[in-house]
């Protein structure tokens, strides 16, 4: 039925359950699910696609339930979402074509700067600050930069979502965890309508681990909103830590 074995698909599984409590919450799931899908044996565009299938359930859950709790309209987002789509589908297209090592290099740095500028910042609540871009202009420039990433690699993109919302939106950050959800699936989902051109998915596993992301991702939206920036922002800067080691240890 699967493609692996029953215990590593009950490992990817559980894998799947930590990811989509850690994605509602902060962003960074595929932390935890693409590392998980390599040492299970798949190929990097089999590990890469198959996270889009998974990841997809989590982020989709995690925006209804955010919109449902009334931290979100996800119509004010639709604009922006099919954006994310087509740029995320765009960075899935060049995946095979485009050289990717001097942004792995680069990732670590970036991914160090969101980690201390949450866990340095003074300030940072669940109340709005100042924006410095103007919404039209967040969505043009912003929102294609980081679809374009989910779409060519993945992990983090939630991670770099919020960093933007918070930045440069000016959203609190529960507020900005919510807005993140929606433009996540949908480059999420661009990505993997490509891959699965390809026929890379591993559909059994990826829609397992699916379930598993969705009742993950319900408890960490809860958990966001009943205690909101207390535990978001540690967690931020937890996972953004660790994808910056594990990437620098994969260059070493």
């Amino acid at each position: 039925m699967f493609e692996v074995s029953l215990e590593l698909a009950a490992a990817l599984i559980g894998a799947a359950f930590a990811a989509g409590f850690v994605d509602a919450i902060a962003g960074g799931g595929g932390l935890i699910t693409l590392p998980a899908l390599l040492l299970a044996g798949a190929s990097p565009l089999e590990a890469l696609s198959t996270n889009k299938v998974q990841g997809s359930f989590g982020a989709a859950t995690a925006a209804v339930a955010y919109a449902r709790a009334g931290h979100v309209k996800l119509r004010g987002q639709i604009g922006a979402a099919a954006l994310a789509f087509g740029c995320g589908a765009a960075g899935a297209a060049l995946a095979g074509l485009v050289p990717t090592g001097w942004l792995r290099l680069a990732l670590p740095v970036i991914l160090i700067g969101i980690a201390a500028f949450f866990a340095l910042k003074p300030g940072l609540s669940d109340d709005d600050s100042t924006a410095r871009l103007a919404p039209a202009t967040f969505t043009a420039f912003v929102v294609p930069l980081i679809a374009g990433y989910d779409g060519l690699i993945g992990p983090g993109a939630g991670s770099f979502y919020m960093i933007g919302f918070v930045a440069l939106a000016g959203y609190g950050v529960l507020k900005a965890t919510a807005h993140t959800k929606l433009l996540n699936f949908a480059s999420n989902l661009g990505g993997l309508l490509v891959f699965a051109l390809y026929g890379a998915p591993w559909w059994a596993v990826g829609l397992a681990m699916g379930g598993a992301q969705i009742a993950g991702a319900r408890i960490g939206a809860r958990t966001a909103m009943r205690i909101g920036a207390r535990v978001i922002k540690p967690l931020l800067v937890i996972t953004s830590g660790a994808l910056a080691l594990r990437l620098i240890w994969q260059m070493i």
